[in-house]
């Protein structure tokens, strides 16, 4: 059975001038017209991959880019490879790009100033207080271990280098230290 000129990708064995094989072949060629079928064919695929990913007021932005992204990269595209799949990174690394020169949200200043009522002050210092107790009834080896490394801000590797004790021995210190510290303050 002879195939149309309307056939295209959808018929087996038959790949039409907007399959993405094609597609990208046309594109590597430097045909601008492969461009409008790229934003035909795959901006779907990309709007679906980056539904869930992007907020919807960034989505065209983000599907624009990746277009634009696909003719300037063309030359980079194996031809070997999936042409989807090398369309997907480009629409997820776009993503992020978008996503990171979004500003913050502004936080709502109200309630900036007002200083902590008199009561969280007190429960805090009553846990500073439980928290300095637990400590100090730990052996000195495994207090010595938890203060380096919470306290002096020291990796367990950097612990073991200044105590001169093997590292295996600092991780088994802070690890019974701090099991004891929770069995304390749990009781």
């Amino acid at each position: 059975m002879e195939q149309g000129p309307g056939t295209t990708a959808g018929t087996p064995g038959r790949r039409g001038p907007d399959d993405p094989a094609s597609l990208a072949a046309r594109l590597a060629d430097g045909d601008e017209s492969a461009l409008a079928g790229c934003q035909a064919v795959l901006g779907p695929l990309v709007r679906r991959h980056l539904r869930h990913r992007v907020p919807p007021d960034l989505l065209d932005d983000v599907v624009q880019s990746v277009l634009v992204e696909l003719w300037r990269c063309r030359d980079r595209f194996d031809q070997a490879r999936s042409f989807e799949a090398w369309t997907l990174t480009i629409a997820r690394r776009r993503a992020v790009d978008h996503l990171r020169a979004r500003p913050a949200p502004a936080l709502p200043l109200t309630g900036a100033a007002e200083r902590p009522a008199a009561d969280d002050t007190a429960e805090r210092v009553a846990r500073e207080q439980d928290v300095r107790r637990a400590l100090a009834a730990l052996p000195a080896t495994q207090r010595e271990a938890i203060a380096l490394a919470y306290f002096g801000d020291l990796t367990q590797r950097e612990i073991a280098q200044r105590l001169g004790t093997p590292l295996g021995t600092v991780k088994a210190r802070t690890a019974r230290g701090l099991h004891r510290l929770s069995v304390l303050l749990s009781a």
